[in-house]
């Protein structure tokens, strides 16, 4: 087993694949046996997410906090999509639809760049997600958590933040926030990032689309939750996760997502709650769970400038200690990608800014054996 510092391992709490991975009260422990590169090569993401105890974590993390909706429809729904989080919405849009759709959003000055046949991700059925939540990524492949699993621990913070923020509001206020909206809207923000960052061949992520102004993943999530009769309150607060209705300007971004994701839907956003009557800004009076969604999907304050930071350096350690060159694409991805899930990029950062570059080789040594 290749030298690494115990206590840097067990800060990671990963397992690597063909690990003895126990799980107990759903909480992984560390134990683990170092994968060949060859090995690695011929894992796909979703077994690279399995194999690790700090994703798996994340993932069963999820569950429990879906199970604490009070609301017995809610807790069904949200519990559903984690399961399958397909684009169910889409199946009520036709072929011919679909050119009407991309029309009218298009008009309204939603669409920018793409044509009718890209302007939405490779769907292979609106039953089935592309791949499961848990092996997603959480972000574009240069930027945050952007490794299999990534999505499911990005989440696991997100809404441990939100309901941090609902406390301290109850415990300076008190005051009680709706927690059943506050937890549901945050897990389901980024539902259609399994759809929207499928895998692809080289070991990357498909690159994300616009969508009125925004990431598509958010636009589309939302419609999913309408479409999957999740009441306007969640929806709404769900909408908010990219900017809140402090100002005019910054409420017409979210009135501008609902308004596209209710197109997508195919109904009517005031008729369903979601809009106030004429359609210029939220109901009224605005609700607070939406600021606090907001909060809680900061992650990627620090998370995108570490990732930035981190690919560059796990890069060189590939060409240095690995011999892989940086013009095979294919295996780096797969090299980074394996390495990320199991230790997540946030926590190769840390031992980075804490002990150096020496301490992540020897992280990186004890996940990956050379060929």
């Amino acid at each position: 087993m290749a030298n690494v510092e115990r206590r840097d391992f067990l800060k990671l709490g990963v397992a690597a694949a063909g690990a003895a991975v126990v799980f107990n009260s759903r909480s992984a422990k560390a134990g683990y046996t170092p994968a060949s590169v060859q090995r690695i090569t011929a894992m796909s993401p979703k077994e690279m997410a399995e194999a690790s105890g700090a994703v798996m974590t994340a993932w069963h993390n999820l569950l429990d906090h879906a199970a604490t909706i009070r609301n017995p429809s809610v807790r069904k729904s949200v519990l559903q999509i984690l399961d399958n989080p397909a684009p169910s919405f889409m199946s009520r849009i036709k072929t011919d639809e679909r050119k009407e759709i991309y029309q009218e959003l298009k008009a309204k000055g939603y669409i920018n760049n793409t044509n009718l046949t890209d302007f939405l991700p490779p769907l292979h059925s609106a039953f089935r997600a592309p791949q499961p939540f848990y092996s997603a990524p959480g972000s574009g492949y240069q930027s945050h958590h952007s490794y299999p699993g990534g999505l499911a621990t990005h989440t696991d913070l997100n809404v441990r933040v939100s309901m941090s923020v609902a406390d301290g509001y109850l415990g300076v206020y008190d005051y009680l926030l709706d927690k059943d909206t506050v937890i549901a809207s945050q897990l389901l923000h980024d539902m259609q990032k399994p759809w929207v960052f499928q895998w692809q061949k080289d070991g990357a992520s498909r690159t994300e689309n616009k969508l009125a102004g925004t990431g598509e993943h958010h636009v589309l999530g939302v419609a999913e939750s309408i479409h999957r009769g999740l009441p306007a309150e969640v929806c709404v607060a769900q909408a908010c996760a990219h900017n809140h209705p402090r100002t005019p300007e910054d409420e017409a971004k979210v009135v501008g997502w609902l308004t596209a994701a209710a197109i997508l839907a195919g109904v009517d956003p005031v008729k369903h709650g979601l809009l106030e009557k004429g359609g210029k800004t939220l109901p009224l009076p605005r609700r607070q769970e939406g600021f606090v969604c907001h909060l809680g999907d900061h992650d990627w304050v620090l998370t995108v400038p570490a990732a930035k930071w981190t690919i560059p350096l796990v890069k060189h350690v590939a060409a240095k200690h690995y011999n892989i060159n940086e013009t095979d694409t294919a295996a780096f991805n797969k090299f980074r990608n394996y390495i990320f899930s199991q230790a997540t990029i946030m926590s190769v950062y840390e031992i980075y800014a804490t002990k150096g570059e020496d301490a992540v080789v020897r992280t990186i040594n004890s996940l990956v054996t050379p060929s």
